[in-house]
């Protein structure tokens, strides 16, 4: 299967050797920098400013002798380019009808198709750009003959695949991306997305902090790739030093960053996931708001992606769990921040309404002891005793011991209201009217449970005064394992958007920081155990013997399965791609095939579960709210999704 297929592009910026006005050497190093792009695969490789002559020419740049070597050499890194795919920027300094101008060259194939000059020019601090260049404002040709072919120049130029016209790529040179309207921005509301920047930007200290800050921070909000190169230590140092400082960023994600100070050939790769970036486009109604295209020229090129290796590497790194922060420092100030959002979201509520108690149900399992907690935290900042909180434990038929008094240890380590309501006889007398034999332990004998429980919890807020605290999950909602009417319902769902694989580093940060050594005790043994509904009786020793994972599959894959599919918008086939990657040998395919069989079926089916759900705050960027990010009909058609996941399981039959 190829990449392309995907929608990988291969992008890399290089920082090659150089002599500052030497051509003949440059042009060497840079053929030698494609030879090493190629054998890498890449499809689109960037060389820095001026990189044929070098950005520290100074007055040099008048001189003709250097003009015409410098075309010279351009023309001979087009000619080996010939035969080859992909595609090659390099800068020089190109003077057209009597001025000079800062230009980036776009090859391929052995041809030139298309020169951008540099639109900002600086002339401030360590910069006198205009006494040699002139901007891109200045130019009064659309087209220069170099080598006898007609090459467009402009910076009105839009790089559009041949083969499909959402693939489009646009240049900007160095100043442009330190300017408050960049080049880019223009660039990508008109459709670019792959946005590449020839730089020589010089090394100042704190200064490699702000050039990756800007990368980052346009990528993200230009929706789009942005590869940028820059000279290294090759130029002049009479007043300056160059590091060579490359950075490849998607979206906000710094996906490669160069070693600084090098003087050898360097370069960084990455894989871009253009469906991706197209999606989030798509998705965002604001993106393309009051720009078009028209005032942009077509260039096109061929997609280089025709004509990769099917087995190609992906140059990327997929994450496990792209819900959870890998960053330690970092996942605890997600998880503190998620606990101030629930936290604000449940207080909001307790406040207008005026309710006198909170009512939870605390199973001793994860989701209730987070729910519980926000519960307690709201109800201190409001100022009221945690004995507000009226925490319910309902032991029944699948309960075990271990689960029940870490439920009531916690409840009463943190000082709330309990009470404990013992479900079996009313579960047993509900069977009796409806005529159920309990010895059958199917799906009533199941959700007779979960809807006794939330019976009596609705029936003690209306008691006291109060509302039920929800307590599902993102992960339990995508996938409808919760009881209709049952603990599918509350008056405020505070955990409904947060995803399983993250509540236990959240409830994990809540022991480490905010709980007495008591409580602590508590929450890490919740951590510790299966995750399980708990309503089959349990082993004749007492131990659960329904886990959740056993019956769906791992938490930690389908809510990779959600994360791809609501948040990068990519079908069953990419999902398992990725998935393959980032769990390398950890499941099977055949394993990976079944869960997202199970993912994709019951996502669709259980969508109506999804759209009479309570009210809760948005916690991440993947949400399941009908009123918010997520609106499907609850008869949808999985038709088209488990279609592609039966071809994926054929071809792991015959592989």
């Amino acid at each position: 299967m190829k990449l392309y297929k995907h929608g990988f592009a291969r992008v890399a910026a290089a920082s090659p050797e150089l002599r500052v006005a030497d051509c003949t050497y440059n042009a060497a190093k840079i053929l030698e920098a494609i030879v090493l792009a190629e054998s890498e695969q890449v499809e689109y490789l960037i060389l820095p400013e001026l990189c044929i002559t070098g950005y520290t020419c100074a007055d040099l740049f008048m001189q003709r002798q250097l003009l015409n070597s410098a075309l010279q050499a351009l023309q001979t890194i087009a000619a080996g380019t010939a035969g080859k795919s992909l595609i090659v920027i390099v800068g020089l300094p190109v003077d057209i009808k009597g001025r000079l101008f800062n230009c980036a060259a776009v090859l391929q194939n052995g041809l030139i198709l298309g020169l951008v000059p540099k639109t900002c020019i600086p002339g401030y601090s360590e910069f006198y750009e205009p006494r040699w260049f002139a901007g891109a404002e200045e130019l009064e040709a659309s087209e220069l003959r170099i080598g006898g072919q007609a090459v467009p120049v402009g910076n009105d130029l839009m790089f559009v695949s041949e083969e499909d016209d959402n693939l489009a790529f646009g240049i900007e040179i160095c100043e442009d991306l330190w300017v408050p309207v960049p080049p880019s921005s223009l660039l990508a509301q008109a459709g670019a997305v792959l946005l590449f920047n020839p730089s020589a930007s010089n090394e100042l200290v704190g200064k490699a902090d702000y050039r990756r800050q800007l990368v980052s921070s346009q990528s993200a909000s230009c929706v789009a790739a942005y590869v940028y190169a820059a000279c290294n230590t090759g130029e002049s140092s009479t007043d300056l030093v160059f590091g060579g400082h490359s950075l490849i960023a998607e979206n906000g994600q710094m996906l490669a960053e160069s070693e600084r100070f090098t003087q050898e050939t360097r370069m960084i790769t990455a894989d871009i996931d253009i469906p991706r970036l197209q999606y989030s486009r798509m998705i965002m109604g604001t993106f393309r708001a009051g720009k078009g295209g028209r005032g942009y020229r077509v260039i096109r090129f061929s997609d280089p992606s025709e004509t990769l290796a099917p087995n190609r590497k992906l140059a990327r790194t997929i994450d496990a769990s792209p819900f959870v922060p890998g960053n330690p420092l970092r996942r605890d100030e997600r998880c503190q921040e998620i606990l101030s959002i629930q936290t604000s979201g449940l207080m909001k509520r307790v406040s207008h309404i005026g309710v006198k108690q909170l009512v939870i149900g605390i199973s001793g399992g994860l989701d209730s002891t987070l729910a519980f907690l926000v519960a307690v935290r709201a109800m201190q900042r409001l100022g009221r005793p945690a004995s507000d909180v009226l925490a319910v434990t309902m032991p029944g038929f699948g309960t075990t011991s271990r689960t029940y008094d870490n439920a009531v240890g916690l409840i009463n380590a943190l000082g709330a209201t309990l009470k404990v309501v013992d479900i079996k006889a009313a579960c047993l007398q509900h069977f009796a009217d409806i005529g159920h034999d309990p010895e059958v332990h199917d799906l009533t004998y199941e959700n007779v449970q979960a809807r006794e429980r939330t019976q009596i919890l609705m029936d003690l807020a209306n008691k006291n005064g109060g509302i039920v605290v929800g307590t599902g999950d993102l992960s339990e909602l995508a996938l409808g394992w919760c009881t209709y009417n049952g603990d599918h319902m509350s008056m405020y769902g505070v955990n409904g958007g947060i995803p399983k694989t993250l509540i236990q580093y959240v409830v994990k940060w809540y022991a480490e920081h905010e709980a007495d050594e008591t409580a602590r005790k508590y929450l890490l043994s919740i951590i510790d155990t299966g995750i399980s509904p708990e309503l089959l009786p349990p082993s004749p020793t007492g131990e659960i013997v329904q886990l959740t994972e056993d019956i769906l599959g791992p938490y930690v894959v389908h809510d990779f399965f959600l994360y791809h599919m609501l948040r990068t918008g990519a079908g069953p086939g990419k999902i398992l791609y990725l998935a393959e990657e980032a769990f390398g040998k950890g499941y099977t395919r055949e394993q990976l095939v079944g869960w997202l069989k199970v993912f994709f079926t019951r996502f669709f089916t259980q969508q109506f579960k999804r759209s009479c759900l309570p009210d809760g705050p948005k916690v991440g960027t993947v949400s399941l709210s009908p009123r918010g990010d997520w609106r499907m009909p609850s008869d949808a058609s999985a038709a088209l999704w488990l279609r592609e996941v039966e071809e994926l399981q054929a071809e792991s039959a015959q592989a």
